[in-house]
C-alpha cells in the first residue's frame, strides 16, 4: 500500500488499492468512523460498510476495472485536516453487464492525520452529467 503521509499520497493510494481490487488496502484508507456516498448516492459509515459496499461489485461487475486519478485541489482548513478534490476515471471492463466503458466522476474527500498519515474521514463520489438531459459526460 502506497504510504499516505501528505494529502496528495491519498489520491494515488486510492487508486492503487482500486486497482489491485485490494478491499483491505481500501478499507486503510479510512478512518474507523469514516462516511462514505458512492456515486449513485449511497451512504455508509465505516470501515466494514465501506468495505463491505465495494467488496462485491470488485468481485463481479468491476472486477476488471481500472481507476485514472488526478488532484484538483487540497485546501488545509486545519491543523490535521484537509479537504481534497479530484478526479477520477472508471474504466469498466467486459465484466460490467453494459460491457467495456468509461464514467467520469470528481471526487471530494474530508481528510485527517492520524498517526503521521491521512486518512478518509468522509467521501463523496459524484459522476458527471449533462445538467440538461442527464446523460453521462466525460471530461474533455
Amino acid at each position: 500500500m502506497i504510504s499516505m503521509k501528505t494529502p496528495e499520497d491519498v489520491v494515488a493510494a486510492f487508486q492503487a488499492a482500486w486497482n489491485d481490487h485490494d478491499m483491505d488496502a481500501f478499507g486503510r484508507l479510512f478512518c474507523q468512523d469514516a462516511t462514505f456516498v458512492n456515486r449513485f448516492g449511497h451512504y455508509v459509515r465505516g470501515i466494514e460498510q465501506i468495505v463491505a459496499l465495494h467488496a462485491p461489485i470488485h468481485e463481479t461487475i468491476y472486477r476488471d476495472s481500472t481507476l485514472r486519478n488526478e488532484l484538483i485541489d487540497i485546501a488545509c482548513v486545519a491543523e490535521g485536516v484537509a479537504v481534497i478534490h479530484f478526479w477520477s476515471r472508471l474504466t469498466a471492463g467486459a465484466s460490467h453487464p453494459v460491457g467495456p466503458h468509461v464514467i467520469d466522476t470528481v471526487i471530494q474527500a474530508v481528510l485527517t492525520r492520524q498517526d503521521a498519515a491521512w486518512r478518509i474521514q468522509a467521501l463523496e463520489n459524484t459522476t458527471l452529467t449533462n445538467p440538461r438531459t442527464g446523460e453521462m459526460v466525460l471530461r474533455d
